[in-house]
């Protein structure tokens, strides 16, 4: 064992896995229709990374929190454990945030959540650098490394698109929209309590939320009302989008059930 281990750890992890592995999911929905052929390419680059994030968090689950176990072994953790969490779970053992769920067919709004997710998650990676939890912790200092380009893409686009009077209104209305499912993030998911009680977390992820809110205040230049941390529902509850998500991610598994991929 690498650390500490228990139903309540394992939802803990769990949450961040399906919210990372969502937001992979909705950036790699851009390729072909993003507005310019660099945006395709960002947003699948990106999507990767998120989606690579989830597997390693999944594999976490998986393992009961030590998959350099099986590596150990030779085998490496079986990639139908890994379906099985990322693609067979009732929607309602889900624990992914309506951020990530929720549809963005515009560009603007795209863009926006791109922002308010990876700087959130910045947050939620240094929260869990020093894990108790070693696979986590390792899993953290290689996420930080790409989030921090994942943030100057996205930081980047913000700097020119802002200042220009139509995108910036057009961004401003997005975040203005999306900031009550954003804070969302913060939700306190079940078992944070006993991560941070084991050292699996330095803190709540919700401690960091007025932090966050001022970094979206400063970095889009508008006064937002003041938000409460959310009230505590374990993320139990799914959006209506998340039933046609779930539908598209599993399009191929579903022409085959039965099939190894």
């Amino acid at each position: 064992m690498t650390g500490p281990w228990n139903a309540d750890i394992r939802e803990f992890v769990l949450a961040f896995a399906d919210d990372e592995h969502l937001m992979g999911q909705q950036h790699t929905e851009w390729i072909g229709v993003a507005p310019f052929l660099e945006e395709d390419l960002a947003f699948s680059s990106i999507g990767q990374d998120e989606l690579g994030h989830a597997t390693t968090l999944y594999a976490i689950v998986a393992s009961d929190g030590d998959p350099d176990r099986d590596i150990g072994a030779g085998a490496g953790v079986d990639d139908r454990r890994l379906d099985a969490l990322a693609f067979d779970r009732d929607p309602l053992r889900w624990r992914s945030s309506h951020l990530v769920e929720a549809v963005t067919d515009d560009w603007a709004h795209a863009l926006v959540r791109h922002w308010l997710y990876d700087d959130a998650e910045q947050l939620r990676w240094e929260l869990v650098a020093d894990s108790t939890l070693e696979p986590l912790a390792g899993a953290a200092t290689r996420a930080e490394r790409e989030e921090w380009f994942h943030r100057r893409h996205a930081d980047g686009l913000l700097d020119v698109l802002l200042p220009t009077p139509n995108a910036g209104d057009r961004l401003r209305t997005a975040l203005v929209d999306l900031m009550p499912l954003a804070v969302g993030l913060f939700d306190p998911v079940a078992g944070e309590v006993q991560a941070v009680a084991s050292g699996v977390a330095a803190a709540p992820f919700d401690t960091r939320m007025s932090e966050w809110v001022d970094r979206v205040r400063n970095r889009f230049g508008v006064d937002l009302p003041t938000f409460e941390t959310p009230t505590p529902t374990g993320r139990t509850t799914r959006s209506e989008a998340f039933g046609p998500l779930l539908s598209r991610m599993r399009e191929v598994l579903d022409l085959d059930p039965a099939a190894i991929w």
